[in-house]
């Protein structure tokens, strides 16, 4: 166990940088930090990210939204120079695991690279404490559900999920190395209001062309978990107003799991649609992905944190606020 690192004054006000602060995660974080008080600079390309979703953000002078690319060092360097961060919130990735293999150089320029840029940056201004956004995906198709942080890992199914493995272990080198406070947040999928990537997201598009009929990648028995945007942002924060360690590796999930047909089940109920379902069949809808996923939480939950809402929720909520917001499909075209 590597001995903790003391913060100084965990629960004052901080200037936090965040990568991909205009994307799903990221603006409900910028969102969430000045809500507490912070000063907050967003770092992101808008590629993905939206500047909609910091309607809020963009009206508060402790906020400032800075347009640049993670995989350009000089740029994060620049605006860590400047802006001296007390913590980055690193959530900038390339998130789409489905085609990974069409662009197998996307992933290590994101979230390998780009992690590596990001922390050498934040180095380099003299940022002692760091948050990751990794994945469960790192566990591929292990033998142990709910699955553990200590769980050992198989080979890796998708270059996501590599590339943010990777990730990891740059950070945990650092940490080790500068004496950095880093805490790695192995995520499940991520349901939520500014919600724009994922089967939810893909599933409600396809309706609203043709509300008769839906295609399911594989045999809709996939067991997925999911978390409400709300309750990791509760987990997130709650890790860093306690006091950052030195490297410390953090499952954040749900108790409960849906499989695809029920989840499916919510969207069609909340859209008020009967389509037929047409199944690609076998237990994977694509290479890499899992055909379960289930993370063990105990070691967020001994800290105070649990999830309050239901997967039921999460998903309808997330239906709404998509019906709410059509634009969205436009740009996702």
């Amino acid at each position: 166990m590597q001995k903790e690192i003391p913060v100084a004054n965990a629960n004052s006000k901080k200037r936090v940088l965040v990568t991909g602060g205009a994307g799903f995660i990221g603006s409900h974080f910028c969102d969430r930090a000045l809500a507490l008080g912070n000063e907050v600079v967003a770092f992101d390309d808008l590629s993905t990210g939206k500047e909609l979703f910091l309607s809020a953000a963009l009206k508060n002078p402790l906020f400032r939204l800075v347009r640049g690319d993670i995989r350009n060092l000089e740029e994060l360097q620049k605006t860590c120079s400047e802006f001296q961060p007390d913590l980055i919130a690193h959530f900038a990735a390339n998130a789409d695991v489905r085609h990974g293999l069409e662009r197998p150089r996307r992933d290590l320029d994101y979230n390998t690279i780009g992690t590596w840029n990001v922390v050498e940056a934040g180095r380099l201004s003299g940022c002692k404490n760091l948050i990751f956004s990794s994945t469960g995906s790192v566990y591929g198709e292990p033998e142990i559900f709910p699955t553990p942080e200590e769980c050992p890992f198989p080979v890796q199914t998708s270059l996501y999920a590599a590339s943010k493995l990777a990730g990891e272990a740059i950070l945990s080198a650092y940490a080790l190395g500068y004496q950095m406070n880093v805490t790695v947040f192995r995520f499940v999928s991520i349901l939520g209001p500014r919600y724009t990537h994922g089967h939810i997201f893909d599933f409600v598009k396809a309706l609203r062309r043709n509300p008769k009929k839906l295609r399911i990648l594989g045999n809709g028995l996939q067991l997925k978990s999911y978390l409400h945007v709300d309750d990791l942002m509760d987990g997130l924060w709650m890790v860093i107003q306690n006091g950052m360690q030195a490297y410390q590796v953090l499952n954040i999930g749900h108790d409960d799991a849906l499989i695809v047909n029920r989840s499916v089940g919510y969207i069609l109920n909340e859209l008020k649609l009967e389509p037929e379902r047409e199944y690609t069949g076998g237990e994977r809808g694509w290479v890499g992905d899992s055909p379960r996923i289930q993370l063990a939480t105990a070691k967020l939950k001994a800290k105070g944190w649990a999830a309050q809402r239901t997967l039921e929720q999460a998903v309808r909520e997330t239906v709404r606020y998509l019906q709410s917001e059509p634009g969205l499909f436009e740009e996702n075209s």
